[in-house]
C-alpha cells in the first residue's frame, strides 16, 4: 500500500497531506467546485447537453421534474461526478462502498443530489467471479442471472436482445442466506432484454432502501451518453461534430497519439481498443478501425458505419454503436468541464485522454480557448472510487436492524477515519501488473511528473 500510495503522490503531490487526515476532508475537496473562471463557448454548450440528457434521465428513471432541475442545478454548480464503479448492483460492495465515499464528500458539502456515471460496456464476468454478473455476499459469489458459463463469458452488459431475469444462483447451497432470499424479494421479477436494464431497474428499487431519502440518486451509463453524442452530431453547428467527424485532422491525430502512446514509457493505460465506437453484434462487443471514412469490423474488415453523421445516428439509436470510453469523457467530463472520480486506472488514463485531446486540437490548429482550459482546470480528475474498503456486509446493513439515520452514521464514522486507514489494502493497485510496471518506470526515471504527457492531470 505505501508503495501505491507514494506512486500517487509522486504523480499527484497535492494528494499527499490528505493521506494522514479524515477521509472526509478528502473527499471535501473533490466535491469541491472547480475554481471558477472564464467559460469557454464550447464549454457552456456541452455542459447544457449534458445537463439536459441528466434531466431527462432523472424524469425516466421516476424522478419528479423539481428533483430533476435540482440534480441539474447542483451539477452545473459543482460540476463532479462519481465515475468509479461499473454498473454493478448497489448491493455489491465495491459499489456500496464508493456510494458512502460520494456521500461523504457530498454531505460535507451539505448537498442532497447525487449523479453517478456507470460505465456499461463492460463484460458481465470481468475476472474470475467477479463483474456486474457476480454479487458477492460474505465472500460467497452468486451469478445475478443464473446464466450458463457460455452466456456470461464475453457477453457485454449491452449485449441484446435477449431474457434476464434475477437469480442469484450459489454453486454452494450452503452459502443461500436469508439476505439473498429478501433481496430477490425486492429486485424487480420482470424479465430484460438487456443486463444493464435489469441492474438499473434494480439500482432505483435498492438505493431508498439502502441509502435512505437523503440524496436524490441518478444512475446514469453508456446508453445515456450514446444518447448524448447523438444530440452533439445531430446539430449541424455541433463542435463534435465539426471537429470529430468532419475535420481532417482531429480524428486522425487521436489515434496517431493513442498509438503512440503506447509505444512509449506511458504504455499500457490508454489503449486504442476500438475507434471512438463499439460495435455491438449478436450479443458482443466488438472493435471497430476508421479506414477511408469508414468504421470497418477490425477482424473480418467489413464496413460497418460510414464515419458520418447520419450512419452513427442510426446506429446509435439502434444501440448497434455504442461510444468507447475516450468518447464518453470527451462529452462528459472534457468538453464539459466536469472532474471525475475514478477507480485505480482512470487517474493515470484520463489526464492521457486530456493529452491527446489537446495535441489533436493544436494540429488542427483551433479552439485556443479550449486548450487553454484544459491546460488550467482545476483538479480535472482524481482517485475516488474504493477509497473506502471495509469487511460490512451491504445486506446485512440492509437487512439488520437499521435505525433511521443509519447511512449518517456510516458517512459519520468512515468520514472520521484517517484515509490510509479507510482505503484498506489497497488491492485493485497493489495486484494490477499496471502499477507495479508505473512505479518502477517512476523509480528509474522513465516517466516523470514534468513529461508532457501529464501536463493536463
Amino acid at each position: 500500500m505505501q508503495i501505491v500510495l507514494g506512486s500517487l503522490a509522486a504523480l499527484y503531490p497535492w494528494m499527499e497531506p490528505f493521506y494522514s487526515r479524515p477521509v472526509r476532508d478528502y473527499a471535501f475537496r473533490l466535491f469541491e467546485a472547480p475554481a471558477l473562471r472564464s467559460v469557454p463557448e464550447i464549454r457552456h454548450r456541452a455542459l447544457t447537453k449534458l445537463l439536459d440528457i441528466i434531466r431527462k434521465a432523472a424524469k425516466r428513471n421516476g424522478l419528479s421534474a423539481d428533483t430533476a432541475g435540482k440534480i441539474c442545478r447542483d451539477l452545473e454548480k459543482r460540476r463532479v461526478l462519481q465515475t468509479g464503479p461499473h454498473l454493478l448492483l448497489i448491493a455489491e460492495p465495491e459499489a456500496y462502498h464508493t456510494h458512502i465515499f460520494s456521500l461523504i464528500g457530498l454531505s460535507a458539502h451539505g448537498c442532497s443530489t447525487y449523479v453517478s456515471y456507470a460505465v456499461s460496456t463492460v463484460n458481465l464476468v470481468e475476472r474470475p467471479h467477479k463483474g456486474p454478473g457476480w454479487l458477492t455476499v460474505d465472500g460467497k459469489p452468486h451469478n445475478v442471472f443464473g446464466l450458463s458459463r457460455s452466456r456470461m463469458i464475453g457477453y457485454s452488459l449491452l449485449a441484446g436482445p435477449g431474457s434476464y431475469r434475477f437469480e442469484f444462483a450459489s454453486k454452494e447451497p450452503s452459502a443461500e442466506r436469508d439476505a439473498i432470499r429478501r433481496l430477490r424479494g425486492l429486485v424487480p421479477k420482470a424479465q430484460f432484454e438487456r443486463p444493464a436494464h435489469a441492474i438499473k431497474a434494480a439500482n432505483r428499487i435498492l438505493w431508498p432502501k439502502m441509502f435512505d431519502d437523503s440524496f436524490a440518486f441518478l444512475q446514469i451509463d453508456d446508453e445515456d451518453i450514446a444518447d448524448l453524442v447523438a444530440e452533439h452530431l445531430s446539430e449541424d453547428d455541433s463542435w463534435l461534430r465539426a471537429r470529430l467527424l468532419e475535420d481532417t485532422k482531429f480524428a486522425p491525430t487521436i489515434l496517431a497519439e493513442l498509438d503512440s502512446l503506447a509505444a512509449g514509457p506511458w504504455s499500457g493505460w490508454l489503449a486504442r481498443g476500438t475507434d471512438f465506437f463499439w460495435f455491438y453484434e449478436n450479443g458482443k462487443r466488438l472493435p471497430l478501425r476508421l479506414m477511408a471514412g469508414e468504421l470497418v469490423h477490425a477482424t473480418t474488415g467489413v464496413k460497418v458505419a460510414r464515419f458520418a453523421a447520419p450512419d452513427i445516428l442510426e446506429r446509435l439509436a439502434n444501440r448497434s454503436l455504442i461510444p468507447n470510453l475516450l468518447l464518453v469523457f470527451l462529452v462528459l467530463s472534457i468538453l464539459p468541464g466536469v472532474r471525475v472520480l475514478g477507480g485505480s486506472h482512470q487517474p493515470i488514463y484520463y489526464p492521457l485522454m486530456r493529452f491527446v485531446v489537446s495535441r489533436a486540437l493544436e494540429a488542427a490548429g483551433v479552439d485556443a480557448g479550449l486548450r487553454h482550459a484544459l491546460a488550467t482546470d482545476d483538479v480535472p480528475g482524481a482517485w475516488g472510487h474504493r477509497v473506502v474498503e471495509c469487511g460490512d456486509s451491504p445486506l446485512e446493513l440492509l437487512f439488520g436492524n437499521r435505525r433511521a439515520g443509519a447511512i449518517a452514521g456510516l458517512v459519520n464514522r468512515f468520514g472520521g477515519l484517517p484515509l490510509f486507514e479507510t482505503c484498506g489494502n489497497m488491492t485493485s493497485f497493489a495486484t494490477d501488473s499496471s502499477w507495479h510496471q508505473l512505479h518502477r518506470r517512476l523509480r528509474e526515471g522513465r516517466i516523470v511528473p514534468s513529461d508532457a504527457e501529464w501536463a493536463f492531470s
